[in-house]
């Protein structure tokens, strides 16, 4: 099961927000307009792509393998891997529009899994279907040539705007692989990917991944904002209709229409899931040999519950399979974030973690009963995305009811708590001097730095605490909370600690799952 999940979640494309072109490009001659398959254009609207959905779920799911043109297919991984697309061929490149829409090639033609995935275009209610031609892309003079009217099997698409300069066309949204991805907003790196469905993540029984098998993407107004992106979702369990409005800057908004149409029951299905990495922190570096302090796309999941308690669950990477499930109700709101926001955090020039976007989900309309659900995947490596985070509703879904969601997505560096609300930046643990006991150190900002009238909640779930202590921190103007477990026989606790004054809380409510290895 959980290789199936690393596999999938490294299909995702592996960019990066400084990848660039200019506003004129580079490359000349530039590239024909894309082509498309010959058909008349259609009428299209998120409309008939739910009519559409409805009538696919009626029947079983018969995937369309991808399959590479003659020549392609004799290349060697490294041969294949060097086409890549010519900005210069971008949609709408030549047109007065705010964003450019680049197709992206199947990424591993050797796996005969690889879904094919058609890429429209809309334009006044009318769709057309592009074909990727050689002349699209770059290609070596020294692989075999291709005719013009062949066509490249895609994976997905990425779309580009100007969002840090007048100057520069940054990549800022890609859709690829699977159900998956992956945003960012100004001066951020790709980091964490979402997906359109989650279905049996953790499950003995292994998961399944759903596809979106056909994008179609509006030609935006001169002047606008937006880029309006609509896909067909489809697995053995479902099909789906989604709608994706997507405003690009310093934060990146995405508003999400989803319905699904179930062809099964499903018992454990993921809403609005969230995929990152986690490898190691302060509280558990000592379990690898690196260099580094730190390495994690997210370092933590956050939840404003429907009473409004801010909630902060450090991540871990535990030595086995690790399932959490937090409130019984849609909350206001959910997401992994990246805390760790200095070079010093990591020292890794090249990846730059501290880069990495927090994603935060704000449901829309009633989801009814369920719970955020928190799976934390062992790993050896940081290539592995080892974390998800999902809103499960209790009953699941039932063959041949649609289910509706609306939910907004917004990628930004880190979600905002309410002023005044202190937070945690750092976690640290240990052993005592005695190694009896594990010792706990958390600095809390937000909150000043005066421990007047201010006292420490702090319970577990199994064990003894002691020696807990709420102190000033100076260095950071703040506060430091400290703390002593003893497991007793306890292979795993709980350990849940806010400050107070009186009775209400002054810090978010720190979480944390502690075990025995």
């Amino acid at each position: 099961m959980t290789n199936s999940i690393w596999v999938l979640a490294l299909a995702t494309v592996a960019m990066t927000a400084s990848s660039a072109v200019s506003p004129h490009g580079k490359h000349s001659p530039a590239p024909p307009p894309p082509a498309t398959n010959g058909k008349p254009p259609y009428a299209f609207s998120f409309d008939t792509l739910l009519a559409d959905a409805q009538k696919r779920a009626e029947k079983p799911y018969a995937p369309q393998r991808s399959k590479l043109p003659a020549g392609l297919d004799k290349l060697s991984p490294e041969q294949y891997r060097s086409i890549h697309f010519n900005p210069d061929a971008g949609i709408w490149r030549a047109q007065d529009v705010p964003f450019r829409l680049e197709l992206l090639r199947v990424r591993d033609p050797a796996n005969a899994q690889s879904v094919a995935v058609t890429v429209s275009t809309v334009e006044d209610g009318m769709a057309r279907d592009l074909v990727a031609t050689p002349a699209m892309f770059q290609i070596s003079p020294d692989l075999p040539q291709l005719g013009a009217k062949v066509s490249l099997p895609l994976s997905g698409f990425r779309i580009r705007s100007q969002i840090n300069s007048k100057k520069v066309w940054d990549e800022f949204l890609v859709f690829q692989g699977a159900s998956y991805f992956r945003a960012v907003a100004q001066h951020l790196l790709y980091g964490l990917s979402a997906r359109g469905l989650a279905i049996d993540t953790a499950e003995p029984s292994g998961e399944e991944f759903p596809v979106f098998t056909h994008f179609w993407v509006e030609r935006a107004s001169p002047k606008a904002d937006t880029v309006v992106i609509y896909a067909l979702l489809e697995s053995d369990s479902a099909t789906g209709a989604y709608k994706f409005t997507v405003k690009p800057g310093i934060e990146t908004v995405m508003d999400t229409q989803m319905t699904v149409f179930p062809r099964k029951d499903m018992r454990v299905v993921g809403i609005a899931p969230l995929t990152s990495m986690f490898l190691f922190d302060e509280t558990n570096r000592g379990r690898l040999d690196d260099y580094r302090p730190e390495v994690h796309d997210s370092d933590g999941l956050m939840v404003t519950s429907t009473s409004g308690e801010q909630i902060f669950r450090q991540l871990a990477n535990p030595i086995t399979l690790q399932v959490s499930t937090f409130t019984t109700e849609a909350p206001k709101g959910f997401g992994l974030v990246q805390r760790s926001r200095q070079q010093s955090d990591f020292q890794d020039f090249e990846n730059q973690y501290e880069r990495r976007p927090s994603a935060w989900v704000e449901p829309r309309g009633d989801w009814g009963p369920g719970g955020v659900e928190l799976v934390e995947i062992p790993s050896g490596r940081e290539s592995n995305d080892n974390i998800v985070a999902f809103w499960r509703p209790t009953k699941g879904f039932t063959a041949g009811h649609p289910a509706h969601f609306d939910y907004r997505i917004t990628w930004l560096a880190e979600p905002g708590l309410p002023k005044g609300m202190g937070k945690v930046v750092a976690t640290r643990s240990g052993a005592s001097l005695d190694g009896k006991r594990r010792v706990f150190i958390l600095d809390f900002v937000g909150a000043g730095e005066k421990i007047d009238g201010l006292h420490l909640d702090l319970g577990a779930a199994a064990g003894k605490i002691s020696n807990a202590a709420l102190m000033s921190n100076d260095a950071i103007h703040g506060l430091r909370a400290s703390f002593e477990v003893d497991p007793d026989d306890a292979g795993l606790i709980e350990l849940r600690l806010r400050v107070m004054r009186g009775d209400k809380s002054v810090t978010e409510t720190w979480l944390y799952r502690w075990t025995t290895t």
